[in-house]
């Protein structure tokens, strides 16, 4: 079950957990940051948090962890996150969503665990490569789903923007909500509902495959001129003379036009054609937008990396607020099973 964002602007909650695996890029910026934020605007309560627990899988060296932990929130609130109107917290910093995934795992049938499309693609990988079956598999792989859940139930959110990735993940979520409620009679469990945003494009990297930090073609979101022109003379670009049609399909332009105006584009666009500019001179006005459209929020994201102190004040606050609300709720869902 789904809806888009028009229908959801009269619901109370939203959610949407972020990991820490990795320093955000423009191509996050476009796709993820800047929708949520949007989104968040038309909703009574907007729980943001750092999926701490959630990038252990991946990420298993402390002191990065904690380095990309302050890198995303930096981000986000250097992007316009206010924590006077978003619950903006740490995943680890709940105790309550641990307590609930207890609970979760024991009406949770292994078999819905089975089909998880992570937990299959890796087997599918190690069948391939002639490993074992379960090779490279950690229990925290397995029961990702089981933790999703727990971050979404125990705050009964009722909207979880996701990508395509991420659909079957919030359908289990509703799936154990509703065996949850159905087995105890009680209806305390939120079934919650995914939405995907329509019309956002998946932005090309330097080297025209989709930007992602695993391609290593990626442009940074918050940094100085100097590395954001290193970033972009690496764009791949060609010697072909080209019409507005050829234009729109060339890796430049698709960045370009995401972080441009309307009216920069299309100057951009005409003096490309027209060969007034070589594509050395087009590479600096891309520079030109990307300082000007996130250089004042540069400012702000290294001042907090500077100062992280603010940001452990800021998640605190955070977690201290949800917190009530998810011992409230796990009291009654205890008192529900017995406890």
């Amino acid at each position: 079950m789904t809806r888009t964002l028009s229908t959801t602007l009269g619901t109370r909650s939203i959610l949407t957990g972020i990991k820490p695996t990795g320093v955000p890029h423009i191509g996050n910026y476009l796709g993820a940051i800047a929708p949520a934020l949007r989104r968040a605007s038309g909703f009574q309560d907007a729980y943001f948090f750092i999926a701490d627990y959630h990038a252990l899988n991946s990420v298993q060296d402390p002191v990065r962890l904690k380095e990309l932990t302050y890198h995303v929130a930096a981000t986000w609130l250097a992007a316009g996150l206010d924590p006077t109107k978003v619950h903006f917290y740490r995943q680890s910093d709940v105790p309550e969503i641990f307590e609930l995934e207890t609970i979760l795992n024991t009406i949770t049938p292994k078999s819905w665990m089975n089909k998880m499309h992570a937990y299959k693609a890796q087997i599918d990988r190690n069948n391939k490569s002639g490993e074992s079956m379960d090779s490279g598999i950690n229990i925290g792989l397995y029961t990702y789903p089981l933790l999703m859940a727990s971050d979404i139930l125990t705050f009964g959110a009722e909207i979880i923007p996701v990508g395509h990735d991420q659909v079957q993940h919030v359908e289990i979520a509703r799936d154990i909500a509703h065996r949850f409620n159905k087995q105890y009679r009680t209806d305390i469990l939120t079934l919650p509902t995914y939405v995907l945003e329509e019309g956002i494009e998946e932005l090309p990297g330097l080297d025209g495959r989709k930007m992602s930090k695993s391609y290593n073609n990626t442009i940074p979101l918050f940094a100085g001129r100097n590395e954001w022109t290193n970033a972009v003379k690496k764009i791949i670009t060609d010697s072909v003379t080209h019409t507005p049609d050829s234009l729109k399909e060339t890796t430049y332009y698709k960045i370009f036009k995401a972080v441009a105006t309307p009216e920069q584009t299309a100057e951009t666009a005409k003096v490309i054609i027209d060969g007034e500019i070589c594509w050395a001179r087009a590479k600096e006005r891309l520079v030109d937008c990307l300082e000007q459209r996130f250089g004042a929020a540069s400012v702000v994201y290294n001042d907090l990396l500077l100062h992280p102190e603010k940001i452990d004040e800021i998640l605190s606050d955070g977690a201290k607020t949800v917190r009530k609300e998810a011992q409230n709720r796990l009291q009654v869902i205890k008192r529900s099973i017995g406890i």
